[in-house]
């Protein structure tokens, strides 16, 4: 007979207004792990201040434990393996739950791993957990955490953040993400892959990849004929997109439309271009079985070599590596 190790201990804590995603996500996953495995990898705990029913922003209500409770079952000694922190609000500012923060203050150093999903960055971050990190969260909310807690490097961007036993994670379905993450760090790939499959996501996005698009991202820095223009960009990444022609299909003169562009969006055409090449290139990779041939002249490279010489130069894998790491499954 197959002895196993113990369960791991997974707290997840609740507060009312949360996002019920920043939850479930992570503990669906988890859930879905332990049936495939035909065994309890995670004894999942989901706890409260107060513990009883919390009322989630999406007026769902979930049944929690009280910290109280977490901590008796913790003075067995067999300690907390993994303390997730999901976030939410019911308003613009993030409000902290008090007695959310007294608590990870004191048992974190006792937790063999700490992880937040989405703002659930700024209980770890208000309990010092995250002093000196490099850390993410959702991107709407990245500058008030790093105005709130300069002693943090904020990187809007990534999906989700390792330093050491701390992960944070980007916004609400990130959360299931970083939690395929943990499972191929406890159970490795093939096991990591198994739940993906299961819960029907096709793609295992990378910490690496960025938490939105290019062209989303475009059309929100751009207003008026830029914000007209992104989309048209994007949708004719085969054509030619030289500054003359950007110009001319928002009736200004090269010149004027440069100055203007980079002023409004922070960047050059040529970079947002680039930036929206790339990322149709990898999509296309990672969501079909195109040839690499056909990917070059759709995203706008033309030649599959010059498709590859741009990844070996930006993500420093090849376009066949890149579709071997994360193509759909």
């Amino acid at each position: 007979m197959t002895s196993h190790p113990p369960a791991h201990r997974v707290v997840l804590l609740a507060f009312d207004g949360m996002n019920l995603l920043d939850l479930s996500g992570p503990l669906q996953v988890l859930a879905t792990t332990n049936r495939l495995q035909g065994r309890e990898v995670y004894r999942l705990f989901v706890a409260s201040a107060r513990g009883g029913g919390i009322v989630t922003s999406a007026g769902l209500s979930v049944a929690t434990q009280s910290l109280a409770e977490i901590d008796g079952l913790l003075e067995d000694g067999k300690g907390l393996h993994t303390l997730i922190s999901p976030g939410g609000s019911n308003g613009e500012e993030f409000a902290l739950d008090t007695a959310l923060v007294a608590w990870i203050r004191r048992v974190a150093p006792l937790a063999g791993r700490i992880c937040s999903v989405c703002t659930g960055a700024f209980h770890l971050a208000e309990a010092g957990v995250l002093d000196g990190l490099r850390v993410t969260t959702h991107w709407s909310s990245a500058q008030q955490l790093q105005r709130r807690y300069p002693a943090l490097e904020v990187d809007a961007d990534p999906i989700y953040i390792r330093q050491g036993r701390v992960w944070t994670s980007a916004g609400v379905t990130s959360g299931i993400d970083l939690a395929l993450a943990l499972v191929e760090q406890d159970l490795g790939h093939p096991s990591a892959i198994a739940t993906a499959r299961q819960l029907v996501m096709f793609i295992k996005r990378p910490g690496g990849q960025s938490q939105f698009s290019t062209p989303l991202a475009a059309q929100s820095m751009g207003t008026g004929r830029f914000a007209e223009l992104h989309p048209w960009m994007a949708a004719h990444l085969d054509a030619d997109l030289r500054v003359d022609n950007l110009a001319r299909q928002v009736h200004m003169s090269p010149r004027s439309f440069a100055r203007s562009y980079v002023a409004e969006t922070g960047r050059t055409p040529a970079r947002t271009v680039e930036l929206m090449r790339l990322e149709a290139a990898r999509r296309a990779l990672e969501e079909t079985t195109l040839p690499l041939k056909r990917i070059a002249s759709q995203s706008g490279y033309g030649e599959e070599q010059n498709l590859r010489r741009v990844f070996l130069r930006q993500l420093g894998v090849s376009p066949g590596q890149y579709r071997e790491r994360f193509a759909a499954l």
